[in-house]
């Protein structure tokens, strides 16, 4: 009966020893789990990083390029304005005498489709 009592003894041993090795493997393969996904979620964090930088120096580019653009039209508007400017100045007084002249003076004259009515 020892022997048996021995054997059952030896059988319980090993079950827990079998028992302790499964929970220390399920204790490793959650600790590689879980550096493996912190690991995962740093690379994405990198490659999120990188991408957002070459798009904000693809949106320079392209800004600054707009940028360029939007002074030189400025600028045009700034030189059309001043040319309409002077050409104002230069040409007010004598638009003005002529539109009082074609006012004021009035020629009377008969209309040639005017029929007098005898």
């Amino acid at each position: 009966m020892t022997s048996q009592s021995q054997g059952i003894q030896q059988l319980l041993q090993a079950e827990k020893r079998a028992k302790d090795k499964l929970e220390e493997a399920k204790k490793r393969k959650e600790k590689r789990l879980r550096q493996a996904k912190e690991e995962a979620i740093a690379e994405i964090d990198h490659y999120r990083l990188q991408r957002e930088k070459e798009f904000r120096n693809k949106q320079t580019n392209v800004m600054g390029s707009q940028g360029n653009l939007s002074a030189k039209i400025e600028e045009q508007t700034a030189e059309s304005v001043r040319n309409l400017t002077s050409s104002y100045h230069k040409n007010m007084e004598s638009m003005m005498k002529k539109l009082l002249s074609t006012i004021c003076d009035i020629n009377p004259e008969v209309h040639p489709n005017f029929r007098h009515a005898v």
